[in-house]
């Protein structure tokens, strides 16, 4: 199949720039060869769509570097009138100064609300990282930002510089942070922490931090600023494989139940290994939760046993307002009698509609089967 490549982008770039009366532009160009000039004609043709409120930028796998970045970056600038802006520039290795180059220009985007950008594997490094925080803390009137910067290294320094930037957005009131494998640390989770924590106006906070060492202390400090975001309905924290054990799960669980206006909860701990107690810590805090409606939990591969499910099924059957629940206990060692005490809890919960329990890879026989019926029987009777 033929890639389009720069040539091509010159002459779409000119049509592009002759539809003066256009607000809202969705231009999808993900796996062509579009380099430096390309990126280059498409800015020049966008800047001079004059009344465009809304840009979605998709250039997925093409190879722009650091001087395609500038030129969109000094373009997307000009377009003094947008409101939303959503740029996706997965693995266009545009490097550190190209991060500094579109921060730059979205940062002179003065009606910008909504921003999504998108940075996957881009090698933008620690230094990429605060060039970012430097111009997104001027973006003065965005309520929504969901950044994305997986897999580009930018350490426990990187989260520093970013956090301080994300602090200073005083009017935000949603945040998508997803910095997947970026080595960040404990110390990186705690100046994300308490730089999120001044965001005093947020609602909604989606944190994913999978896969960068953050520990038991990391999580303690994750859990402790993440509880003085006071206005917080919402909340999505996914630390998967992050070396949490037991005291890191009693740290959050402690913390996030002083999210006292928490309504939905989505708590990703895949691969850690919190253990019987560890869950019972989760449990309890989970159970103080008193306004939660919607819970997704997942621990998948956290060493629990019989007892573990005893102790989560205890703190969620407290949920007493609970009406949607997504349990992932996948490949841990619950056997017949965990089942039964799951399913004894969940009973209990006489308000839920939604409910998906998924114990994959544990060993739980035909009677924990039977039990664990039972007791969702017993729910779907209370329903009737």
């Amino acid at each position: 199949m033929k890639k389009i490549g720069d040539n091509e982008i010159k002459n779409l770039g000119e049509g592009i720039s002759k539809c003066v009366t256009l607000t809202s532009l969705n231009l999808n160009l993900n796996y062509n060869g579009i380099r430096e000039n390309g990126a280059k004609y498409l800015g020049e043709g966008i800047s001079k769509c004059i009344t465009l409120t809304s840009l979605n930028l998709n250039l997925n796998y093409n190879n722009i570097r650091e001087n395609g970045a500038k030129y969109l970056g000094e373009e997307i600038s000009k377009c003094v009138t947008l409101t939303s802006l959503n740029l996706i520039l997965i693995s266009n290795n545009i490097g550190e100064n190209g991060a500094k180059y579109l921060g730059k220009g979205i940062s002179k985007c003065v009606t910008l609300i909504s921003l999504n950008l998108n940075l996957w594997e881009n090698s933008i490094g620690e230094n990429g990282a605060k060039y970012l925080g430097e111009e997104i803390s001027k973006c003065v009137s965005l309520t929504s930002l969901n950044l994305i910067l997986i897999g580009n290294n930018i350490g426990e320094n990187g989260a520093k510089y970013l956090g301080k930037g994300i602090s200073k957005c005083v009017t935000l009131i949603s945040l998508n942070l997803n910095l997947w494998e970026n080595s960040i640390g404990e110390n990186g989770a705690k100046y994300l922490g308490e730089e999120i924590s001044k965001c005093v106006s947020l609602t909604s906070l989606n944190l994913n931090l999978n896969k960068n060492y953050i520990g038991d202390n990391g999580a303690k400090y994750l859990g402790e600023e993440i509880s003085k975001c006071v206005t917080l309905i919402s909340l999505n924290l996914n630390l998967w494989e992050n070396s949490i054990g037991e005291n890191g799960a009693k740290y959050l669980g402690e913390e996030i139940s002083k999210c006292v206006s928490l309504t939905s909860l989505n708590l990703i701990l895949i691969g850690n290994n919190i253990g019987e107690n560890g869950a019972k810590y989760l449990g309890k805090g989970i159970s103080k939760c008193v306004t939660l409606i919607s819970l997704n939990l997942n621990l998948w591969e956290n060493s629990i046993r019989d007892n573990g499910a005893k102790y989560l099924g205890e703190g969620i059957s407290k949920c007493i307002t609970l009406t949607s629940l997504n349990l992932n206990l996948n490949k841990n060692y619950i056997g017949d009698n965990g089942a039964k005490y799951l399913g004894e809890e969940i009973s209990k919960c006489v308000t839920l509609t939604s409910l998906h329990l998924d114990l994959n890879m544990n060993i739980i026989g035909d009677i924990g089967a039977k039990y664990l019926g039972e007791g969702i029987s017993r729910l779907l009777f209370s329903l009737l």
